[in-house]
């Protein structure tokens, strides 16, 4: 991963559009590394991959991938994409869950317009902030992500089927990142070449909000003991208010039922 460095230009693209583009924050290599693992985790899996959250039709999925790899736990504590996540959510945040999703070959995968946990701003303000990072390329034909600048600012949710002029596509190389207020009106599109689309979710909420994965539920004891003191922290392992909202209020999707 290149340095990187939080500057105006990039506060005023999550404030305003919604989402932050980092072209080639991963290297080649890297993306190979994870490719080469979520495979494995694939092929391990099989028909129960994704089903400690929820199976998608059209994709492959997993879930719960702290737990599958040091890979993984790292990936949780990266000092850019956390100063990102700050930027939306402020400083009191955690991680919500991080998954992994491929988008089949000439697969009927495209999503609704969602936004994450169907959670609207409050009082507070923004409780949902996201990052994809690209797996592979991202393009027109490979069900990339689909957005609708601004809509965090709205303050509502796309009504069942709705679409919109004002989205747009988000393409780009494999070891791109895209960073998102996930309040912002988001989908998936139909993957219609022969190769899959793979993904992975890096999805943080405000300290106040459940987790989707109760991480101190689902992480083994063997690996939340190796965890860093920030790994720990942002995994809410020692926050008892955490284990009082996830407890019951974890599990809640956009638009998976």
């Amino acid at each position: 991963m290149d340095c990187f460095m939080l500057g105006s230009a990039a506060r005023q693209s999550l404030e305003s559009r919604g989402y932050l583009i980092l072209p080639r924050f991963l290297s080649l290599a890297q993306v190979a590394q994870f490719n080469h693992r979520i495979e494995e985790i694939f092929a391990e899996e099989g028909t129960s991959a994704g089903t400690e959250f929820k199976q998608e039709p059209g994709t492959r999925r997993l879930a719960n991938m702290v737990d599958k790899g040091e890979l993984f736990e790292k990936i949780i504590e990266t000092p850019f994409i956390l100063e990102c996540i700050e930027a939306v959510l402020g400083p009191d945040f955690k991680l919500s869950s991080v998954n992994v999703r491929s988008a089949n070959p000439h697969g009927n995968c495209g999503q609704p317009l969602h936004i994450d946990g169907g959670e609207l701003p409050d009082e507070r303000g923004y409780s949902v902030c996201n990052s994809v990072w690209m797996l592979d390329d991202f393009t027109k034909e490979n069900g990339a992500l689909r957005v609708v600048p601004g809509s965090h600012r709205w303050h509502s949710r796309p009504q069942s089927g709705v679409e919109t002029d004002d989205e747009i596509l988000l393409t780009g190389m494999a070891g791109t990142v895209v960073v998102m207020n996930a309040h912002m009106w988001h989908g998936g599109t139909d993957n219609r070449t022969s190769l899959p689309r793979r993904a992975m979710h890096v999805y943080y909420t405000r300290g106040d909000k459940p987790q989707q994965q109760y991480q101190k539920r689902w992480v083994r004891p063997e690996v939340q003991a190796r965890l860093s003191p920030l790994g720990r922290k942002l995994l809410a392992l020692d926050d008892p208010r955490n284990d009082e909202l996830s407890a019951t209020g974890s599990g809640m999707s956009g638009f998976l039922k």
